[in-house]
């Protein structure tokens, strides 16, 4: 008896839950005020990470910088400070986790109090196909886009939980959803850190008294910031389908973390192949991918990282 009004208050919690998610696309919910949060973005000075300090700032956060690029994450702290926002730049490699624990006890010193919104937006590709790829490169991919999540959420969550209060943001991708050729080391790190983010976000919902942390899962399809320059699909499906513009990405990311929203794919078409792929046969996705040319789109990225490589000595990853 007692397993079948559970199995009905389930029922009605999931057409709710799915009612109420049609219902926000059409109805905007409430958002969220964060003037005063301390926000800390990892790779703050890459092209999304420095938007994401921008856009926080501008509404009312402090935020704390982390990048290995000591140059760029300055000059992303200038640009926050010149707009009237609060930043504090640290030059962190995300891998070591004696450093970002250290690091971490030494912002709590600086800044005199807790973070409340990890933003985890770090991540690398090696740009080599799997035979071809050095095991440095696969395992700094590896590092950056998973092992790092580990460190700087141990670094950081107690607090959150002890305050009952904070939100952790996962900058994923789509190809941590579903995949495609020929970046192996990405998609294994991006289905690791979507793996990760979703095993701990179901973690703090069973857990009492921590319904303030919150998390998002941001999905986004390819971010024209240069990481996969010369990806391309078909022609004809780019058109419905090019790559996203880095602002437009961290707003419509804003927006889901604003209202607390646990998933979002950017643009929301990309939810269709996320589908496809657990609905449909292997071959029908196959199909699929070579009518969008989605298959080979990466043997030009490849091609352009090589040239880099050829003209710049190896690639740093940041």
């Amino acid at each position: 008896m007692i397993f079948l009004m559970d199995l009905q208050m389930m029922m009605l919690d999931v057409v709710y839950f799915i009612l109420r998610s049609c219902l926000r696309i059409v109805l905007r919910p409430r958002t969220k005020p964060i003037d005063g949060e301390l926000v800390l973005i990892t790779c703050s000075g890459g092209a999304l990470g420095r938007l994401f300090a921008l856009e926080f700032s501008k509404h009312g956060a402090e935020v704390v910088l982390w990048d290995i690029n000591g140059d760029a994450n300055e000059e992303t702290a200038k640009m926050v400070r010149a707009r009237g926002g609060q930043a504090h730049a640290y030059t962190v490699d995300v891998t070591n986790r004696e450093e970002v624990y250290r690091t971490a006890d030494q912002v709590r010193k600086d800044v005199g109090r807790d973070v409340t919104y990890l933003v985890n937006n770090a991540g690398v590709v090696a740009g080599e196909r799997l035979l071809d790829c050095p095991d440095t490169m696969v395992e700094r991919t590896l590092k950056v886009n998973c092992h790092a999540l580990f460190w700087t959420v141990k670094a950081f969550l107690p607090q959150m939980k002890a305050n009952n209060h904070g939100h952790i943001i996962t900058i994923a991708s789509v190809l941590g959803l579903f995949s495609t050729a020929c970046v192996e080391d990405y998609c294994a790190s991006k289905f690791a850190a979507v793996g990760f983010h979703e095993s701990l976000a179901h973690e703090l919902l069973t857990e009492e008294d921590v319904d303030g942390v919150k998390t998002t899962l941001v999905c986004p399809y390819v971010v024209d910031t240069g990481m996969f320059d010369g990806c391309r699909i078909r022609e004809e499906v780019e058109l419905i389908l090019p790559p996203l513009e880095p602002l437009y990405c961290v707003q419509q990311a804003m927006n889901a973390i604003l209202i607390d929203q646990p998933l979002v794919c950017i643009p929301r078409i990309t939810y269709l192949p996320f589908l496809a792929r657990a609905l449909f046969p292997w071959e029908s996705n196959v199909a699929t991918y070579r009518f969008m040319g989605s298959d080979q789109c990466m043997y030009p990225f490849i091609e352009s990282m090589r040239k880099k490589r050829a003209a710049n000595g190896p690639i740093k990853a940041a």
